[in-house]
């Protein structure tokens, strides 16, 4: 407990010692953590050496066997994740301090920040780019655009940094592409995009706020040039928690923000495992060659396809510091429903014959973990049901990919949530709230998993984005 509060209050005499200590500190609890499952978990396998004497190939049969060392072979799909949210954490500093500009704002060159919307919530559209313009405004932005683009009509306000953008119902893709992936696409068209090839634009979806320092990553980001497509990290547990549930759940999602998707652009400039949909920077000539029109199977997970499609194309990618606010969802079923709809997406842009798998190996290993997550957790109870000998490599390896994934819930927390805010009590609360959600939403996520398999895979669910408001779904 008393690193806990070292970490969370930790104050020094200079910004980079501050946050160098609190990387420190938080490297420190990490390797703690994998240092005592570690130790516990052989300490628990010496009291069941008697359980795994004898040869499990005449005790279970040959077929049985198989399936049971299949089943933990299954756990090793996530070790390069694993590997990646370990060499993020540690190798970056996980705590920096506010975004320093690197040049002039007056210097950078034109933002377009675009908001896609189905327009079923426009008082939280129009309450959000108003924020987000004041936002850009207080940062020093000069040379920027706020563009909504909807399927039903916003009502903005005229104002010479807006643009409304209504698709019309008629429209249509050359290769049928449907939803958010059809709008995004109409932005493209000669007769509909005002944008230059140089300019850049900040994808947001209709929630998703600015933060000073976010603004001035992306500023850092477009006019160092080096890159065509950027990406940073997304946090929940700001302003007013809807769901506690729900935004402990995704303090995961910080953590990997920060571990894998951090390495794999800083190190390799390429999304070897992921991508999201919101704070996504690209430059305009990069995204017109790509495109978003990629048919029915790209338009679940249109920011993945993007990605890949992309990456095989040679485009490069590079992490941009600050982070962005969002709210986690609002209920358990829209949580059940988001996952499921990510899982089908993903699921067919690894399928995908257009993408070679070259580019979506890595990819593929990670969504092949998740698709796969209830034969996984099923190693818990067919461990200890019919144990079966490993080697000690096989059984380190299973207790690290285990330690890692709950040290995530711990640091999205540490992460999410400000010490100040909250008081060191409350805090502590949230601590172990991270931890006590981790079997219910593992139970959650397997439902998800299974709904996935079912489910039709060309649905795209819209979560609800205001409390009392019923969601949407095409």
């Amino acid at each position: 407990m008393k690193l806990l509060r070292d970490l969370t209050n930790v104050s020094c005499h200079t910004i980079t010692l501050g946050s160098r200590t609190k990387h420190l500190l938080h490297c420190i609890f990490f390797i703690s953590v994998l240092s005592l499952f570690q130790y516990f978990s052989t300490s628990l396998k010496g009291t069941e050496t008697d359980e795994l004497n004898g040869d499990p190939w005449t005790k279970y049969g040959i077929f049985a066997t198989c399936v049971l060392y299949a089943f933990r072979f299954v756990t090793f799909l996530s070790l390069p994740q694993v590997i990646f949210n370990v060499l993020g954490l540690t190798f970056y500093n996980c705590f920096p301090e506010k975004v320093t500009l690197k040049g002039s704002p007056l210097l950078a060159p034109f933002i377009c920040v675009r908001v896609v919307t189905r327009g079923d919530y426009p008082d939280l559209v129009k309450t959000n780019v108003n924020r987000n313009m004041n936002k850009c405004i207080d940062s020093g932005l000069e040379n920027f655009l706020i563009e909504v683009v909807t399927d039903k009509p916003i009502g903005l306000e005229p104002h010479r940094r807006i643009r409304e953008l209504v698709v019309p119902k008629d429209y249509q893709t050359s290769t049928g592409a449907l939803f958010k992936a059809r709008a995004l696409q109409y932005c493209l068209e000669e007769k509909v995009n005002i944008l230059g090839d140089n300019d850049w634009i900040v994808h947001l979806d209709e929630e998703t706020l600015l933060t000073e320092n976010s603004v001035k990553g992306i500023l850092n980001f477009v006019m160092d040039g080096k890159h065509h497509i950027g990406q940073g990290l997304i946090t929940y547990a700001n302003e007013e928690v809807v769901n506690w549930f729900t935004t402990l759940a995704d303090s995961f999602r910080v953590a990997d923000d920060m571990g894998k998707l951090k390495f794999q652009f800083y190190k390799f400039h390429k999304p070897l495992f992921s991508f999201k949909g919101s704070f996504v920077v690209t430059q305009v000539a990069a995204e017109r060659a790509v495109t978003f029109d990629n048919g029915r199977d790209g338009s679940i997970a249109e920011d993945c396809y993007f990605a890949m499609k992309a990456y095989s194309m040679g485009y490069t990618f590079n992490f941009i510091e600050g982070d962005m606010w969002e709210k986690s969802p609002f209920t358990l079923i829209d949580f059940i429903q988001q996952r499921k709809r990510w899982l089908q997406g993903i699921l067919l842009v690894v399928h995908s014959k257009t993408i070679p798998i070259k580019y979506k190996f890595f990819l593929a290993c990670a969504c092949y973990s998740w698709v796969t997550l209830p034969l996984s957790l099923s190693n818990i109870l067919l461990a200890a049901w019919f144990p079966i000998p490993c080697p000690t490599i096989m059984d380190f390896t299973v207790v690290f990919i285990g330690g890692v994934n709950i040290y995530m819930f711990i640091f999205g927390v540490l992460k999410s949530f400000n010490v100040y805010r909250f008081g060191f009590p409350k805090f502590c609360l949230c601590l172990m709230g991270a931890v006590a959600v981790m079997p219910f939403n593992l139970i959650i996520e397997n439902i998800a998993v299974i709904w996935g398999y079912f489910g039709n895979k060309h649905k795209f669910y819209v979560v609800n984005k205001n409390a009392g408001v019923s969601p949407i779904t095409v």
